[in-house]
């Protein structure tokens, strides 16, 4: 009886622990087909005195889980240096791909670079995914962004803050582009980056092309003028009064661009800015800004 025929034994009255010792085994057993794939594909076992200088050799592992009927099991499936071992042990991982796209624009967003999310990638995975690749993928967000320039604005907001901020951008020269920002809060107190736009600079001419390209989305009525804020319900003067929503707004954007040095381009910018505002957006889309849910009906009474 060999040690496998006697687990089972003990194991036969207890269908977790049945589980338990068939992942181990099935997991040892992945394992070693594996290794014996890469020692048929070059040609010597591990340590052999054959296998030098013959131009290729092993080069570690990387780690990926597989679900089993039996539970999780951890694979290391071995690399050559060279790189053109593949193994068909393991079918393809179908959503590998899939979980590594979403990996790349979560890491996109947080402003790492297409470089370092490569490398990561490939420590992490093995799968070798290049900068221009990396960059590509972020791609997949540009309609989304661009649906969410064209989408259909609530009609009413209590409060607008419009302010700009300076993110570095290559062009002929390196220069400074100004990020047009506009952040409202809704009578129900509902906070959302309304919309934004990229220019070389902070002019009049911009603010006012913006404000009636939201206006033709479907945004009617504010309130004209925050001087009188005042005459507002007391219960939300403390959060109104000051920029601080959007200067913290601001500052995440600075912050998470930092490590790029500079955007390649207007659409990188443009994408990457896009997903800072949707993010927000989906963050605070049932928050209701301070003070404002004590007053929503006497706030409604302000509009038509």
């Amino acid at each position: 009886m060999n040690d496998f025929t006697k687990n089972m034994a003990q194991a036969l009255f207890n269908q977790d622990k049945i589980n338990d010792l068939l992942r181990k085994e099935l997991q040892q057993a992945v394992n070693d087909l594996l290794e014996a794939e890469l020692t048929a594909f070059l040609g010597y076992d591990p340590y052999a005195r054959n296998g030098w200088n013959t131009g290729n050799s092993r080069n570690g592992a990387y780690f990926r889980k597989v679900d089993t009927q039996f539970g999780e099991i951890e694979i290391q499936v071995p690399r050559d240096r060279n790189g053109m071992f593949h193994q068909h042990t393991l079918p393809d991982y179908k959503q590998h791909s899939n979980v590594l796209e979403s990996m790349i624009i979560k890491l996109y967003s947080k402003g790492v670079t297409t470089r370092e999310i490569a490398d990561l990638i490939e420590k992490m995975y093995g799968s070798h995914y290049g900068p221009a690749q990396v960059s590509n993928i972020s791609k997949q967000m540009i309609p989304k962004v661009e649906a969410y320039h064209q989408r259909k604005l609530s009609n009413k907001f209590f409060c607008v803050y419009l302010d700009a901020t300076y993110v570095p951008l290559r062009q002929e020269t390196f220069e400074r582009e100004a990020v047009y920002i506009a952040i409202g809060i809704k009578p129900n107190g509902h906070k959302e980056v309304i919309d934004y736009c990229i220019a070389p600079s902070e002019n009049i001419g911009v603010w006012t092309e913006m404000l009636q390209n939201m206006k033709s989305r479907g945004l009617k009525q504010v309130e004209p003028d925050l001087l009188v804020f005042y005459n507002y319900p007391k219960q939300i003067r403390a959060s109104i009064y000051s920029t601080n929503m959007i200067e913290s707004f601001n500052n995440v954007i600075k912050r998470k661009a930092k490590p790029k040095a500079e955007f390649p381009t207007e659409q990188s910018l443009d994408t990457f800015i896009g997903i800072q505002a949707m993010s927000y957006n989906d963050r605070y889309f049932n928050r209701i800004h301070k003070g404002f849910g004590q007053v929503q009906d006497t706030l409604e009474s302000y509009f038509d």
